[in-house]
């Protein structure tokens, strides 16, 4: 649900960042000597969405000496998602994307216009959930490429352990916490509606813990059986009212930015950022020493065992055009981005904003303090994938309908049912079964 136009993938490379195993996988399982030119789209044309595809392009040139790889470029947001569409409906596409995974990956019918990468070693590295968001019931098409990130609550530690607060776990602890802030003269809950996309946080953060509550939530939704307007779904809308009426937000909400609220975060001045973690990469460029200040927890609960909510990362594709020696360099690069090599590349030219989706990288040792906050939960299994992993649905003015609701001019009830109704053309046009 957000668009890769107004997170940029939330840093850029948000839709992809790249990795797999040279000595692992080193070679594809396919033979040949491999093409001496192949072609790689970046995963937009923003400045570091285009480095960090020259990067493995570098890289693997300097591997592979024999094999020349150019770098193209796209648009982002929806002209780039048509451009990829056409491309690969004409056969005209680059020899390897870097694109989105989960359900605008489903978008580009992979079964018909992908090459299938299911028998490529580095696939029994990948995590389960993240093959779920490449895969259909004939194949997996997609190598990762960047971090997984997680959407929760970011808050500053030093504020937390000035009034000696513990990181909560169900939402009345939250509250109590936030009170507590306030009491001190510290905004509690830092909104930022300037940069709308924000507004959605509390809603879309909390969807592991309503597939924890009920796992076939997502399935329901998708065949029109499970609404937002009812529990548990309906607590993000409830949890965005409460914050508003309980007056624990900055009074300038309205036209605050994600990057002057991260300023805020940052320096104390807030103590809590409902977010995406993907955006710790802002604070590394406006605020570098106080990056490990801050902290990372899932969206509390009402049973107080809050699950992590995961944005997997992007993914490398192979198209069906690319065949012969092409098809075999193609997968080399594809194999190279998930090697040590490409990791090491790939940890230079972007932030780690979470754990990987394969084995064979690691955060390193000078990651973001959060991303080990973010590790606990992975360790603990407590974690679950986002909605749009999960379903096709997504209704086009939810962040428009959480600022009536985080504004006071509308109930959670109320925002809960709008959004309802908001996804039925979508779902529609989509042909879903029970719309």
């Amino acid at each position: 649900m957000f668009s890769r136009k107004t997170t940029a993938r939330a840093v850029a490379i948000f839709g992809g960042a790249a990795l797999a195993a040279l000595t692992l996988v080193g070679c594809s399982s396919s033979g040949g000597s491999g093409s001496s030119s192949i072609t790689l789209m970046a995963g937009g044309n923003d400045p570091a969405a285009t480095s960090f595809a020259n990067a493995l392009a570098k890289g693997f040139m300097k591997e592979n000496p024999s094999i020349k790889v150019k770098v193209n470029t796209r648009p982002a947001g929806t002209d780039g998602d048509n451009l990829i569409k056409t491309r690969l409906s004409t056969g005209t596409m680059d020899d390897v994307f870097l694109y989105n995974s989960g359900s605008l990956f489903q978008a580009l019918h992979p079964d018909t216009q992908l090459q299938p990468l299911t028998d490529e070693p580095w696939v029994k590295k990948i995590t389960d959930d993240f093959k779920k968001t490449v895969s259909t019931d004939k194949a997996t098409y997609g190598a990762p490429t960047g971090t997984s990130f997680d959407g929760g609550v970011m808050y500053n530690k030093k504020v937390y352990e000035k009034l000696g607060l513990t990181v909560p776990k169900t939402w009345d602890e939250f509250i109590s916490n936030s009170e507590k802030i306030k009491a001190a003269g510290i905004t509690p809950v830092i909104q930022s509606y300037g940069d709308t996309w924000t507004s959605q946080l509390f809603v879309l953060a909390d969807f592991a813990n309503i597939s924890a509550a009920d796992p076939n939530w997502a399935d329901d939704y998708t065949n029109n059986k499970a609404k937002y307007s009812n529990p548990p779904a309906l607590a993000g809308f409830t949890h965005t009212q409460e914050i508003f009426d309980k007056g624990l937000m900055n009074k300038d909400y309205a036209s605050l930015t994600n990057v002057n609220a991260l300023k805020m975060l940052a320096t104390g001045a807030g103590a809590q950022y409902p977010m995406i973690t993907a955006v710790i990469s802002n604070v590394l460029q406006s605020n570098p020493d106080q990056v490990n200040d801050i902290g990372y927890f899932a969206m509390p609960t009402e049973s107080g065992d809050p699950s992590a909510t995961v944005w997997e990362p992007g993914g490398a594709y192979v198209p069906k055009s690319t065949t012969g020696d092409k098809l075999t360099s193609a997968k080399k690069l594809v194999a190279f981005i998930n090697s040590p090599a490409g990791c090491d590349i790939q940890n230079k030219a972007a932030t780690a904003a979470g754990p990987f989706a394969i084995s064979t990288c690691t955060v390193p040792d000078d990651a973001p303090g959060l991303v080990k906050d973010e590790l606990a939960y992975q360790d603990a299994k407590k974690t679950g994938l986002a909605l749009e992993f999960l379903s096709p649905i997504k209704g086009p003015n939810l962040e428009k309908i959480l600022i009536q609701v985080g504004s006071g001019i509308s109930t959670g009830k109320a925002g809960a049912a709008l959004y309802d109704n908001d996804v039925k053309a979508q779902a529609q046009q989509l042909g879903l079964k029970g719309w």
